[in-house]
């Protein structure tokens, strides 16, 4: 089976201590980049920086969005159907020592790419919604709650306006299990909604998106997402483990119930987050690494084998 290949791969942005947690979109006729800005990996005070470029080439900063001693993280763009940019984010609160205490989502707003609202609250508090994905004017997100491994509970809501936040159900995971977390959702051309959960299940639901399958999968995922590639089936990508038994950014083959490596990306320690692209026959990918020592945001562009 042919495997894909990278055709490009640079360093677009480093200019925090820790840059991290990257999401991707096209935006007009060019890109916006977004990730999270910080001393740290967690419990520090951390600002939303998003990037733009006309090319995939040459990157500027147009935006820094923050709270005053908050830690912001996980920003994830989509396209409104009216044509504005939605970021959500999660605002997570510490003590002055930098012990957690509770997170609530957050939401901004962008007509341009360039200016962006103060964030908002949704939902209630120890809510985190993860990315949204839209479909027929109605956007959907898994919120996680709960913190650490077990119990963690997924829950999907949608909207149509980025504020409001509609319940629809909860993942309740076969045997017992309250492993639940970061998820990407997707909606296939025939309605079908399938799920990308942390740590390692794949899900699967047909309209109203109540009743739902679950398939766990041999692998142990951070911060995962796919999408479905014209004429290539559903393509993937998380933190996993390189050949050396380490921590990697992986992009894998997806089916509904299976998820395969097939390319390691270069990078290693604290990495992945990928956002995920296809345009003009390539996967455009921005993941973070600090397999280069500094915690840094990556761009690769990556040829896909035909099925």
């Amino acid at each position: 089976m042919a495997s894909p290949e990278i055709l490009s791969l640079v360093k677009i942005w480093d200019h925090a201590p820790h840059n991290a947690f990257t999401d991707l979109t096209r935006f007009g006729q060019g890109w916006l980049c977004t990730c999270r800005e910080a001393a740290g990996h967690e419990h520090c005070p951390a600002t939303i920086r998003v990037l733009q470029s006309d090319d995939g080439n040459t990157w500027r900063n147009v935006a820094t969005i923050g709270e005053e001693g908050i830690d912001l993280r996980d920003p994830k763009l989509s396209i409104m159907p009216d044509g504005r940019v939605m970021l959500l984010t999660s605002a997570n609160f510490m003590t002055d020592d930098g012990q957690y205490l509770t997170r609530s989502p957050r939401v901004c707003f962008s007509d341009d790419g360039v200016s962006y609202t103060a964030p908002a609250r949704c939902l209630a508090e120890d809510h985190w919604l993860w990315r949204a994905t839209w479909h027929e004017g109605v956007a959907y997100s898994v919120s996680k709650l709960g913190i650490g491994t077990n119990p963690r509970r997924g829950f999907l809501y949608s909207t149509d306006d980025g504020l409001d936040w509609t319940y629809i159900t909860e993942f309740i995971l076969p045997n017992d299990t309250w492993t639940a977390s970061e998820t990407t959702v997707r909606i296939m051309p025939d309605g079908e909604m399938i799920a990308l959960i942390r740590p390692d299940w794949i899900g699967s639901s047909h309209p109203p998106y109540r009743d739902w399958s679950f398939a766990q999968i041999e692998a142990s995922l951070g911060g995962p997402n796919f999408i479905s590639v014209p004429e290539r089936g559903l393509w993937a990508s998380a933190r996993g483990k390189g050949e050396d038994g380490k921590a990697a950014t992986i992009l894998a083959r997806m089916t509904r119930t299976s998820y395969e490596p097939a390319l390691i990306l270069p990078s290693g320690g604290d990495c992945s987050y990928p956002g995920l692209v296809w345009h003009d026959d390539e996967l455009w990918m921005t993941y973070y690494s600090s397999h280069e020592e500094k915690t840094s945001i990556y761009l690769a562009r990556i040829q896909l084998p035909a099925t």
